[in-house]
């Protein structure tokens, strides 16, 4: 799957050859703040479990993987969006409804990538007739990726403990309907 570029940002899908890109973003204690209390990421984590996680979603038909966002101008790397089915992890992941993720460098915040630029994901992955909705999940105090969620235009859904293999965390659960 190709996702057409937006207005500032071009779109590629990541895959294991790209370690070095994600270990880079996630060196900045701000950008980890609320995934694990501001730590870096070693490059073993990004090798032995960040790696192995997004290959298994990862399907390049579908869409489904962690795209690299880059200025389409200048190249610069900027963040990147996932998209997956929901529960993927669990035993009953929820295809009809895909979860959306961002993480962007820190120099970045403020601009409106991570919105322009998970819009623009969702807007392409999700014209598969049997996705019904679109998700996203945050600690509640990271009020900027709610607020992504909000000008994305999902609404609150719940708040819950969200238990995952790598970690269990209180989230905040946002939802938009495609069929709207």
């Amino acid at each position: 799957m190709q996702i057409n570029n937006s207005e500032r940002l071009k779109f590629r899908l990541m895959d294991s050859q790209d370690a070095q890109a994600l270990w880079q973003l996630d060196q900045d204690p701000q950008v980890m703040k609320y995934l694990n209390g501001g730590k870096p990421t070693s490059m073993e984590q990004v090798n032995s479990v960040f790696i192995p996680r997004m290959e298994k979603y990862r399907d390049d038909k579908l869409g489904w993987g962690i795209w690299q966002v880059s200025d389409k101008v200048t190249d610069e790397y900027l963040g990147w969006v996932l998209i997956r089915p929901m529960a993927f992890f669990t035993e009953s992941p929820n295809f009809k409804d895909l979860e959306l993720g961002w993480r962007f460098f820190q120099s970045t915040w403020g601009k409106g990538y991570a919105t322009e630029a998970a819009i623009a994901i969702k807007d392409a992955v999700a014209v598969h007739a049997d996705v019904t909705h679109v998700s996203a999940l945050a600690v509640a105090d990271n009020l900027a990726s709610v607020g992504v969620m909000k000008k994305m235009g999902m609404s609150f859904v719940r708040a819950y403990l969200h238990t995952d293999p790598i970690g269990d965390f209180d989230a905040v659960h946002y939802q938009m309907s495609l069929n709207s």
